[in-house]
């Protein structure tokens, strides 16, 4: 059976875990996948922009021993009116893997359901399961296991936070949201809660998280920028946390914003570590996908 990574709700926790303990291997080792792609190539579609996502990917498709071929739609046939399914097809038959990052899920689905070899999301506008598997590798080595751990996420209830949510059930921690009630997603899964109020979601928390109040798709920016007055992650928030704390954001920033320089430049920050994992989790990732059994323990 093909092994897509489209959401991590759709991966079993052992699986999660597996992925998650051979990307911590692979960064103390980077020669232990070398090989995984020897004679492979993998498509990276991408329709939205991208820095770390597109970077961390190449990168970690050479390390593995294999050729990424960049794509943008708007120099594809895709682009131009030809359906996803058949660009599946037609892919299935040149490369070994799939990424797509795209504004909307529904292609993700419908490329996943239409190829044969292994497609990754890496990102649409209903999430961002790559960015997590990389959040969380981040918050293990600062902070031991996140199993039973408490995660505060500060802000919209966005792509990436919806993965986080999705996170949460699946490896065993508590994940407390302060959103706004009109930007609360509504997620009743297990060990999730929102309680509104930063200053309550950040108390004892072992990490404080957020993201961009206005992200690329959102056409309302003066409206949640109104809503999300109040939510910026400062010092005197991050005071509110264990003292051991980290701060996590998967940039771009906006310091001012969202998080004040003070935090994400500070000591608590945890972020450029965290934007370098992307590229140890998603060589963890496509491990997996491609069937290597130390990828994975399910």
């Amino acid at each position: 059976m093909t092994r897509h990574f489209l959401d991590i709700d759709q991966v079993s926790p052992a699986t999660l875990r597996g992925v998650l303990d051979r990307a911590h291997a692979l960064k103390r080792d980077d020669h232990s996948v070398r090989g995984t792609l020897a004679n492979k190539a993998v498509a990276l579609i991408f329709e939205k922009p991208s820095t770390r996502t597109r970077v961390s990917f190449e990168r970690g498709v050479v390390q593995m021993g294999g050729q990424p071929i960049i794509l943008d739609t708007s120099a594809m046939a895709i682009g131009h009116g030809e359906s996803l399914a058949d660009t599946a097809r037609v892919l299935s038959r040149y490369v070994d893997a799939i990424v797509l990052r795209t504004s909307r899920h529904a292609k993700l689905l419908e490329l996943a359901e239409n190829a044969t070899v292994p497609v990754i999301n890496a990102l649409t506008e209903l999430s961002h399961p790559c960015q997590i598997m990389a959040d969380i590798q981040t918050f293990e080595e600062r902070r031991g296991p996140i199993t039973g751990k408490k995660v505060a996420w500060i802000g919209d209830c966005n792509n990436v936070a919806k993965s986080w949510i999705h996170a949460a059930p699946a490896l065993g921690f508590q994940l407390v949201f302060a959103t706004p009630d009109e930007l609360w997603c509504g997620s009743n899964a297990p060990g999730v809660s929102n309680v509104r109020d930063p200053a309550v979601a950040a108390a004892d928390a072992d990490a404080v998280i957020t993201d961009v109040f206005v992200s690329m798709n959102d056409s309302d920016g003066e409206r949640r920028r109104a809503a999300l007055k109040g939510y910026q992650v400062d010092d005197a928030l991050m005071a509110r946390a264990n003292k051991d704390a980290i701060f996590l954001h998967c940039l771009p920033a906006r310091r001012g914003e969202e998080v004040a320089a003070s935090v994400i430049d500070g000591p608590q920050s945890a972020v450029w570590d965290e934007a370098e994992n992307r590229l140890h989790a998603q060589k963890a990732i496509l491990a997996w996908c491609m069937g290597d059994q130390g990828a994975a323990r399910a």
